[in-house]
């Protein structure tokens, strides 16, 4: 086996680039795995805030709960219900009601409508200026057209000018 100058020269440079590829490769590697790193670190940050804000709601309102009760107990005086302050049906609500007091506003009536009655047995809508049924009414000039908004501005600009209806 005869090794020439040029033989060596290319069997050497063959080693260098694979080297140099192990090296590249290997680089890579811990790179990928220096990045996986600071990932888990940014979440951990992430995680570690989001506590950090619930933990601060949580101090918050219960240091509100705290104040509102001190003004409750210095300025209202309110407390919770008690058993015996519930009402247990109707006939003690109404043993609670207490007959009008004169000069007492009338109590709001509601009026209802059977509930047998059919859609066919109320009127018609009627308009109250022209006398026709809503449903009949169209607008002048027959049915209504799609404007778009080129000449919609050019409508809108003009006031048209319509005689007094006689009294």
């Amino acid at each position: 086996m005869n090794l020439t100058r040029d033989r060596v020269r290319s069997i050497g440079w063959a080693f260098v680039l694979v080297v140099c590829g192990a090296l590249v490769l290997g680089l890579t590697f811990r790179v990928n795995a220096v990045k996986s790193q600071v990932r888990l670190a940014e979440r951990h940050l992430v995680a570690l805030r989001q506590e950090k804000l619930f933990l601060e709601t949580e101090f918050e309102a219960r240091s509100n709960q705290q104040q509102l009760k001190a003004l409750n107990d210095v300025e209202f005086g309110y407390e919770a219900p008690r058993a015996e302050q519930y009402i247990e049906g109707e006939r003690q609500l109404v043993a609670l009601g207490k007959p009008r007091a004169p000069g007492a506003p009338k109590p709001i009536r509601v009026a209802s409508a059977a509930a047998d009655l059919d859609q066919d047995s109320f009127p018609a809508m009627v308009s109250p200026l022209t006398g026709k049924a809503v449903a009949a009414e169209m607008p002048e000039g027959g049915p209504r057209r799609q404007i778009d908004s080129a000449h919609l501005g050019q409508r809108l600009a003009r006031i048209p000018l319509r005689e007094a209806a006689p009294e």
